[in-house]
């Protein structure tokens, strides 16, 4: 089972809206086929593994990450492929909480007499698909944020200057991160002051599923309550598949909305909250159109609205070896925060990582009910 949850994380930033699925087929303590979900409407592990093991699949045991499917979808329901292929056994890591597979595969599978098992590192099998469990029970997107500062918690000198605080390690970590995310946001002041592209850029980059080492951009939100975006911006100048969406409120000009969208950009009216685009509604609307996991960059208002709202659910925090200081240097976090300590975000399963020069502190602020 923990080979096919290797086998599962290959598939990270290609399967969305499906879940990330690993599979290996075992006989006589020897694996014989292994597969795992490439991505969104090519064939589920379950298939890619029998494919691999072919006859050697009669009579084997087949270890899945998740409950396999027994219905019709992009692709025909996995239950009739280990059907067909003669597996004795599937031992399952969890139930897909998907109304249309759950437990139907599993009773299924069991009522044509192929002895079933559930459970086996269930925990770990959440833990991967983290995003699309809390998606699927809650219908909003895993909001990921993501921050570069100096040890004394500054984005930015007193005068402005952030590029480079971190170093190439650390940047290419970020940009795997926008792999693996659905969508990226950042506000309207971010894109003013920086003219950031917001794609991935990493020397293996191609942008068709076939291998675990290529990589595509996601999509491009933009907060900006009354289009303030300038149509020279860099992100509506490129050559990209992923979109550009554009929030607003309606105090936004219709003249620049349809500006923008000549651009090919395409801009989302919201609701208005202190005079900015509302966070939550703007999350509910993410999740309608199936996106699953939001990377927030910042700068540090938005980055402090989200931490405020505790939308958060988890943290990527690159700190470099820099003290800047001074009292007009821009915090990490901006918003409110806090009043009293009792109403401080509290962190928890943190780990450090050593990225070259830079150290990168993640952790988690939901309280894991999508895990359990």
């Amino acid at each position: 089972m923990r080979l096919a949850l290797r086998l599962a994380a290959r598939g990270a930033g290609w399967t969305s809206p499906n879940p990330m699925v690993g599979a290996a087929v075992v006989k006589n303590d020897r694996v014989v086929g292994k597969g795992y979900h490439r991505g969104y409407g090519l064939p589920h592990a379950e298939v890619e593994a029998l494919r691999r093991a072919g006859d050697a699949a009669r009579g084997a045991d087949l270890y899945v990450t998740l409950e396999p499917c027994n219905h019709h979808g992009k692709t025909p329901p996995c239950t009739q492929a280990i059907l067909e292929a003669g597996v004795r056994r599937v031992v399952v890591a969890v139930r897909d909480p998907n109304p249309r597979v759950n437990g139907g595969g599993a009773e299924f599978l069991a009522s044509q007499g192929v002895q079933v098992e559930v459970g086996l590192l269930e925990a770990e099998a959440r833990r991967v698909n983290e995003a699309w469990f809390k998606w699927m029970a809650t219908g909003l997107p895993w909001v990921m944020a993501k921050a570069a500062c100096s040890l004394d918690g500054r984005m930015a000198t007193a005068t402005g200057e952030s590029q480079w605080l971190t170093g190439e390690a650390a940047r290419a970590f970020g940009h795997r991160l926008r792999h693996l995310s659905d969508a990226i946001l950042v506000g309207v002041n971010t894109v003013i002051a920086d003219d950031p592209q917001l794609t991935t850029r990493l020397p293996t980059k191609d942008r068709r599923p076939k291998t675990e080492d290529r990589f595509k951009d996601p999509i491009r939100i933009i907060l900006d309550s009354r289009l303030r975006l300038p149509l020279t911006a860099r992100l509506l100048n490129l050559d990209s598949p992923a979109p550009t969406w554009v929030a607003c409120t309606e105090a936004a000009p219709a003249e620049k909305r349809r500006a923008l969208e000549k651009k090919g950009a395409e801009v989302l009216v919201l609701p208005e909250e202190s005079g900015r685009v509302a966070l939550q509604p703007l999350l509910a609307l993410l999740g309608q159109r199936q996106v699953q996991s939001l990377l927030v960059e910042g700068g540090a208002e938005v980055l402090g609205s989200f931490f405020d709202q505790k939308l958060v659910d988890q943290f990527f925090f690159f700190y470099a070896p820099k003290f800047l200081g001074g009292r007009r240097a821009l915090s990490v976090l901006g918003g409110e925060g806090a009043a009293r300590l009792q109403d401080a975000s509290q962190a928890r399963d943190l780990s450090v990582r050593r990225l070259g020069p830079d150290l990168l502190l993640s952790g988690y602020l939901s309280p894991g009910q999508y895990l359990c």
